[in-house]
C-alpha cells in the first residue's frame, strides 16, 4: 500500500493523475479515459458532467473504486487504490466512499433501518451500535417516521433519503451520487438536492456525477468531460458565496 502523505496534508481527498481506462473489445480497442488529471479537496461540491460516450460513467466507477485504471494513480485519502485488488478494493468501497444511486439499491425485504445499518455489517459494529446510528442517520434526512417502512411503502423521494442516509453511515472521505434525481420528479428532485447541500455544508465531500445541466449548478465546481479529457474544471461562480 503506498501511503502519499502530502496528498492528506494539503487538504487533498482525492488525487488521479494520467488515468487512462482501456477496454478491449476484440481486436478494437476503446479509450473511455485518456489521460485525465483532477485534483478534489476537502469538502468540496463537485458535478462531473459530459455526454454519452464522454467517460462520465468509467470515471465515476474508478472514483468509487468499482473499477481500476488501465494506467495512472489514484490516491484517496493519502492511499494509492489504483493497484489494489478486488478484496482491498471492496474494503476502500466500504470504508471511504457512501454511494448513491439513480435506482436507490435498496434490499425489497428490509425496514429502512435495516437497509440504513447494512454497511455496518460488513465492518463489523455490534448490533445495538449500528441500529443506533442507523436511527440518527435516518433521523439526519427527515425519515425518524419511516425507520420500520420497506421500500415499497416509500415514495421515490424516501427511497433515496434512505440511500443517502445509508451513504452517510459510516462517515466516509467521498459522498458519490451517480445520477441521484434520475427516477425522481422535478419537485422531489429539488428537495433532494437541498438534502445535498446540507450535507456539503456540514463539511463532507459531494461529488455528482450528471448528465442534467440544472443538477450539476448546484455544484461549487463543474468538470466536463469529453471523449475521455477533461474538457473543462471551472468554478461554478453563481453557488460560490
Amino acid at each position: 500500500m503506498v501511503t502519499e502523505k502530502g496528498c492528506a496534508e494539503s487538504n487533498e481527498v482525492i488525487r488521479i493523475s494520467g488515468i487512462k481506462k482501456i477496454y478491449r473489445l476484440g481486436a478494437q480497442q476503446v479509450k473511455a479515459l485518456d489521460g485525465v488529471d483532477i485534483t478534489i479537496r476537502r469538502n468540496e461540491y463537485v458535478a462531473i458532467m459530459g455526454p454519452s460516450g464522454s467517460g462520465k460513467s468509467t470515471m465515476m466507477n474508478i472514483l468509487g473504486c468499482l473499477d481500476s485504471p488501465t494506467e495512472g494513480s489514484y490516491i484517496l485519502n493519502g492511499t494509492d487504490v489504483s493497484k489494489m485488488d478486488d478484496n482491498r478494493l471492496a474494503d476502500v468501497r466500504n470504508n471511504e466512499i457512501g454511494f448513491v444511486f439513480q435506482s436507490f439499491n435498496l434490499l425489497p425485504k428490509y425496514s429502512s433501518l435495516e437497509n440504513v445499518a447494512l454497511p455496518l455489517i460488513y465492518a463489523g459494529v455490534p448490533k445495538e451500535e449500528r441500529m443506533k446510528r442507523a436511527r440518527t442517520a435516518l433521523e439526519s434526512v427527515g425519515l425518524g417516521e419511516r425507520m420500520e417502512h420497506k421500500p415499497s411503502e416509500l415514495s421515490g423521494g424516501q427511497r433515496q433519503r434512505v440511500a443517502v442516509a445509508r451513504a452517510l453511515i459510516n462517515n466516509p472521505s467521498i459522498i458519490l451520487a451517480d445520477e441521484p434525481t434520475g427516477n425522481l420528479d422535478t419537485k422531489t428532485s429539488v428537495e433532494i438536492m437541498n438534502l445535498f447541500e446540507q450535507i456539503y455544508n456540514n463539511g463532507n465531500t459531494v461529488i455528482v456525477v450528471t448528465h442534467e445541466e440544472d443538477i450539476a449548478q448546484h455544484a461549487r465546481r463543474i468538470i466536463r468531460l469529453r471523449d475521455g479529457k477533461v474538457e473543462s474544471d471551472l468554478p461554478n461562480y453563481d453557488r460560490i458565496k
